[in-house]
């Protein structure tokens, strides 16, 4: 009689979930389990390096790690998994198209990741945009260089006004580097803009508590807003978004202005999936843990990165931050327990003293604070690109991103706004109306004449 063969079940293809995989292909023995990765995205995205492909930095594919390439010895299905329950063991598949059908595993490693946390902000929903993917970053990109054609090519002052106001809420990683990266990238673009200077543009920083960069620690965070302050970009820490309808920009200090740009950063929470199923949660909305990722009250599920609850041993009574630092090494410690697990081995926790943060401030500038060591300008802003080539998955994207950054050193960046990729098809429905319109003209209902019979 053939033995079973135990089903790995890992739902999230991100950080977590492709190195936890990809250290489970590694480590596992021939026929001991096999593992099935599910994500909406057939590729992994690199996300410190966001900002980066945004401003034109690097390419965009170099980024993301296609899931199939690297987990040749995993099952890889494209789809959204919609429940999970632990009393059955089983999940809710929906691929893009067919029929929805029903997963079975054994052991579970749940890595979903988290989404952005909106507030109910009147007009956010229909105008604003977050920056947790590569199509934000990529759209973003291609917004703001529209924006520039669109204000140098116009000589109505309220539309240019609006179209170079661009404001960014949320003073955290993903905020500060967005804004800063997208501000280098277009004042750069202005040279090439006859009637556009970097003074036109307005570029506004909102963060609701009283400092930006708190990861970085005070000094550093201060330090911050005043370099990007001397950019002429605005800080506007105790300060809240209000309102944003119709693009009219309301904010808590009485500020009021039009904008076509506003992008949401103020924060993450777990992705919905933890919510719809039955896993034990905190009041946070997050998967309760152990110190050895093993989820609360079972023995066969595991969790990690930014839906989970783990327990920082190096700060007592705390749970570890959501960022690529812990979430990277989440997924080692996760694979080797799971593994531990099934051999009936010890499990050991995670425990992980964070070395420090490191943010791009733009071309040449930055700020860091690694094991107490404050660094800014040109030394943080190496360290920056340093520290996160070592840690992005693959020789491959390494050598690219690597060769990106050489070519970007040797010639001017590329200022080209591809437009047509926010709606792809417009051109050829533009064909399609005029072939149609066209062909009425002609058509005997319209024209009178005798119809003429096809061959």
């Amino acid at each position: 009689m053939t033995q079973r063969i135990p089903h790995v079940l890992v739902v999230g293809g991100g950080a977590v979930g492709m190195l936890a995989a990809r250290r489970l292909q590694k480590r596992l023995r021939k026929g001991e389990a096999r593992v099935t990765v599910v994500d909406l995205d057939s590729y992994m995205t690199y996300q410190p390096f966001l900002a980066e492909a945004a401003a034109g930095s690097v390419e965009p594919r170099h980024v993301v790690v296609f899931l199939r390439r690297v987990l040749p010895g995993c099952q890889v299905l494209s789809g959204r998994i919609t429940q999970v329950e632990l009393a059955s063991r089983t999940a809710r598949f929906e691929p893009y198209a067919g029929p929805a059908r029903t997963l079975d595993f054994d052991y579970l490693v749940f890595a979903p990741g988290s989404i952005s946390r909106t507030l109910p902000v009147p007009g956010l929903a229909e105008c604003g945009i977050g920056f947790k993917t590569l199509e934000e970053a990529i759209h973003l990109r291609n917004h703001v260089l529209a924006r520039l054609d669109l204000a140098g090519s116009c000589t109505d002052e309220y539309v240019r006004r609006r179209a170079l106001t661009f404001v960014f809420v949320g003073g955290g990683y993903a905020g500060v580097e967005a804004l800063a990266e997208l501000e280098d990238m277009a004042a750069d673009a202005c040279r090439y803009f006859r009637d556009v200077r970097p003074s036109d543009m307005r570029w506004i920083l909102v963060e609701a508590t009283g400092r930006i960069l708190t990861e970085v620690g005070a000094e550093m965070g201060e330090w911050t807003a005043r370099q990007l302050r001397r950019r002429g970009i605005e800080v506007r820490t105790g300060t809240r978004l209000e309102s944003a309808v119709d693009h009219h920009i309301v904010l808590s200090d009485g500020d009021r202005f039009d904008a076509d740009t506003l992008v949401w950063t103020a924060g993450v929470k777990p992705n919905p999936l933890t919510a719809a199923s039955d896993l034990p949660l905190d009041a946070r909305g997050r998967v309760k843990v152990d110190a050895g990722l093993l989820v609360d009250g079972t023995r066969f599920a595991f969790a990690a990165g930014d839906c989970a609850a783990v327990p920082d041993l190096t700060r007592p009574g705390q749970t570890t931050q959501p960022n690529a630092q812990h979430a990277t090494r989440q997924a080692i410690r996760l694979a080797d327990n799971l593994i531990a697990t099934m051999r009936d081995l010890p499990r050991r926790p995670y425990r992980h003293r964070s070395a420090g943060s490191v943010a791009s401030l733009g071309m040449f500038r930055g700020v860091a604070n690694v094991y107490g060591y404050q660094l800014r300008g040109l030394p943080a802003w190496f360290l920056h690109r340093t520290y996160h080539l070592t840690k992005i998955p693959t020789v491959n994207k390494k050598a690219r991103i690597l060769m990106d950054w050489t070519l970007g050193l040797l010639f001017t960046r590329e200022i080209v706004s591809l437009g047509a990729m926010l709606d792809p098809r417009q051109e050829f429905e533009l064909a399609a109306r005029t072939a149609h319109h066209d062909l009425q003209e002609r058509s005997p209902a319209t024209s009178g004449a005798p119809a003429t019979p096809g061959r």
